[in-house]
């Protein structure tokens, strides 16, 4: 028995079977120390036990009586579906064959799924790094986000999102949109109740839209490090345009905020009243 210079023997019956000869494919060369790549996968082409899991919501576990309103960071990032997963694996011709079943169990399971999700019960939540790669993936979070009717604290940081001009957070009074790719606050989900909002590190470009925030009880507001903080007169505007806004960017209100003559007249602002 040999053993190589990091320790490992290389003898022939200390490797696990899947590399023996009886099972090698011709075509393909094995080494005896190979890993296999997949980030699924275990050492030596050996699946964790837990990789039937990894596509599974916490909802769809077997005998998981936890409700989404109990969980303060849940990962609610969709899996992909049955087809896909059939397709990835190679049964195309067994598609075909178990979709009806298939079908008729997840009628019955939606019902479920949405009871035990419970959203509409969440007071604070943070969903967070959810890593929406697919267009699926994000269709199923917008549907999450339309049930979250009295959250009061939501966390939404680095998830990608574009547009929530759909969502409405009739409760929220704390919403942090930090590290996405909102390009206006246009995009922003309709807030009523907002006090403090977060949205650093977007790609917001214009204060166009930030009236629609006008009637909140808006204490603070973050847009820092976002193309918006290079308008001219940025902080002057931002708090002109809302009266009740306390902190800008994490510094207090300051007496040089104040908004001078020379901006209320129509050739140094874009904004109009319309009567």
């Amino acid at each position: 028995m040999s053993e190589s210079s990091s320790g490992v023997n290389t003898s022939s019956g200390s490797f696990p079977k899947s590399h023996s000869s009886q099972n090698s494919d011709l075509s393909v060369t094995h080494t005896p120390l190979s890993v296999d790549q997949r980030p699924d996968s275990g050492i030596g082409t050996t699946p964790l036990p837990s990789s039937r899991f990894r596509f599974a919501s916490w909802h769809r576990l077997v005998d998981s009586d936890v409700r989404g309103d109990q969980l303060a960071c849940p990962r609610v990032r969709e899996g992909p579906t049955q087809e896909e997963l059939f397709l990835r694996e190679g049964h195309g011709m067994q598609l075909e064959r178990g979709r009806e079943r298939r079908r008729d169990e997840e009628e019955g399971q939606k019902w479920e799924e949405w009871l035990q999700e419970n959203w509409e019960n969440c007071l604070e939540l943070n969903l967070s790094y959810q890593n929406l790669g697919d267009p699926y993936q994000q269709e199923n979070f917008l549907r999450i986000l339309r049930r979250l009717i009295r959250v009061e604290r939501l966390q939404l940081v680095n998830n990608c999102l574009t547009n929530l001009s759909c969502i409405r957070l009739p409760r929220c009074t704390s919403l942090n949109l930090h590290q996405n790719y909102l390009t206006s606050l246009r995009q922003l989900p309709t807030l009523p109740l907002v006090e403090h909002l977060c949205l650093s590190e977007n790609a917001i470009a214009s204060l166009v839209g930030l009236g629609a925030l006008r009637n909140a009880p808006l204490q603070s507001l973050t847009m820092a490090r976002s193309p918006v903080t290079f308008t001219p007169h940025y902080r002057a505007r931002v708090f002109y345009c809302l009266p009740k806004l306390l902190v800008l960017d994490g510094i207090p209100k300051l007496p040089e905020d104040s908004v001078p003559h020379r901006l209320l007249l129509p050739e140094y602002t874009r904004m109009c009243n319309i009567l």
